[in-house]
């Protein structure tokens, strides 16, 4: 009894290293992707400082950006930083380029105390269908320069390159939809087990993007249960195993894919999952809520996927909303934010995964433009021209609130007139000449905001998405266009 007494201590030890090293590995499993395609941002260092106060160990930013990079200096949050796909042609042609890109944006920024930049990513989704092959013959070759650029900037061990591929990049057949028949399209497999093989052979991981939520959005006949993570939807039976939602379906058959190619322990990163929460009548802060809380229950638990057991690598979809961000995939493209435009928090979610009624922090000393609002004038009776003003407004400025089964669908033709009129007079930065719609418009300081349906007051402070990003990127965008000028030539 005396000798079990004396290894107790011992033990407890023991369990609790195992504790900690489990909450260290699942807490490091999940990262967010910060977009900036808004007229009006919030001051970076602020947007920072928020990620360090909500536990955000990861980061993933779709480009470069001076002012961003800055702000996460000395912060220790790892980054992906990706080249955009504009730049792969001259990527994969020029590696003085590629070397070029390299030293600007990840040397000058990879040192002790910097920037935690662990992973390049080139470019995104390059195989998306709807790009009708336009970037992947670039890929590979961009791919290797980087590589070899990081290699002699002595950087290879620390960055490691990765591809963010979209899921339609892999399929099952008709004949069998099942995870396990999973495999690469015809038309690509080829050149996608190329840049899987260099990416394996250097210790880089495949990234893919997972969208349940377009699942249910492209086919009206899908379940929706099985598109969340407590669904008590029929399963997808696949010889033994079990598919109880869409987002373990998806990810095995990539599993499968990359086992028919010979990669069945390659490592996987989903570089985009999330849920929006307007634009559509199935975006909604309660289905964004389900499913952003599931998916992190079910990713940080250990238990994997029916086919690939373990903690899975997620990277949330997105950070902030981004109002000028391309409707054409459908008009709640503008709302995958986690964080309203002010960095208010949408709804409240556990980044631990553990479904506590815990909240997250807001963005915190935020400025706004003056209370006052552009709406329509109610002492207007000839409204001849409203439609035309109304679509004009719409039509440069963001009114994705309106459509069917949207947040302000319900109202009346004077206040869509008048969510128009704001709109348009916000991302305008109020200007007064801004308020007028041919004498249909008028300045109030009276929020119109009606139940559900929020008139929003815009940014002071943001930059704006066309504002100098700082002289490193502008010297580095002029060495893009000479490159170019030079290649012409």
């Amino acid at each position: 009894m005396a000798e079990s007494r004396s290894h107790h201590p011992s033990l407890i030890l023991v369990l609790i290293l195992l504790y900690c090293m489990t909450m260290f590995s699942t807490g490091s499993s999940f990262g967010v992707n910060w977009g900036t395609m808004s007229t009006h941002q919030l001051p970076p260092e602020k947007v920072v400082k928020m990620l360090k106060d909500n536990g955000f160990k990861k980061l993933k930013l779709f480009e470069y950006d001076e002012n961003i990079l800055d702000a996460l200096i000395g912060s220790d949050i790892e980054v992906m930083l990706a080249i955009p796909n504009y730049m792969l042609q001259m990527m994969s042609v020029d590696p003085s380029f590629a070397a070029a890109w390299v030293d600007t944006n990840v040397t000058g920024y990879r040192y002790i105390g910097g920037v935690n930049i662990r992973y390049i990513a080139v470019g995104n989704e390059p195989f998306l269908q709807t790009y009708n092959h336009t970037y992947i013959r670039h890929v590979l070759p961009a791919l290797r320069n980087i590589h070899e650029a990081l290699h002699r900037a002595q950087l290879s061990s620390k960055v490691k390159v990765t591809v963010p591929f979209n899921a339609d990049v892999y399929y099952s057949p008709p004949s069998n939809p099942v995870p396990s028949s999973g495999d690469f399209r015809p038309e690509v497999r080829d050149t996608a087990i190329e840049i899987i093989h260099f990416l394996y052979i250097n210790d880089s991981p495949f990234t893919v993007n997972i969208y349940p939520f377009l699942s249910l959005y492209q086919n009206p006949d899908f379940p929706l249960d099985y598109a969340f993570f407590d669904g008590t939807n029929v399963p997808l039976i696949d010889g033994d195993l079990v598919y109880m939602n869409v987002f373990d379906a998806n990810f095995d058959t990539l599993v499968s894919a990359l086992s028919k190619a010979g990669y069945s322990d390659m490592e996987i990163l989903v570089g985009e999952v999330g849920w929006p929460t307007d634009g559509n009548k199935n975006a909604n802060v309660k289905n964004a809520q389900r499913f952003n809380q599931g998916l992190l229950k079910h990713a940080l638990s250990g238990d994997g996927t029916p086919a690939r057991k373990g903690v899975i690598n997620v990277y949330l979809f997105s950070l902030i909303d981004e109002n000028a961000k391309s409707i054409d995939p459908g008009k709640f493209e503008r709302h995958w934010g986690l964080f309203e435009y002010d960095g208010k928090p949408k709804y409240q979610l556990d980044l631990s995964g553990s479904e506590e009624d815990t909240g997250l922090v807001p963005v915190k000393g935020v400025s706004y433009m003056p209370r006052r609002w552009c709406i329509l004038n109610p002492e207007m009776h000839d409204l001849t021209d409203l439609g035309d003003n109304v679509d004009y407004a719409c039509s440069l400025s963001d009114c994705t609130a309106l459509g069917y089964g949207s947040s302000c669908n319900n109202l009346s033709l004077q206040g869509n007139a008048s969510y128009a009129f704001n709109m348009y007079y916000q991302m305008n930065n109020q200007h007064s000449w801004n308020c007028d719609f041919m004498g249909l418009a008028v300045v109030t300081e009276n929020d119109p905001s009606a139940e559900g349906c929020q008139f929003p007051v815009m940014l002071a402070s943001g930059d704006s998405i066309s504002r100098d990003r700082g002289l490193l990127d502008t010297l580095f965008r002029y060495y893009l266009w000479l490159v170019v000028f030079l290649v012409i030539l």
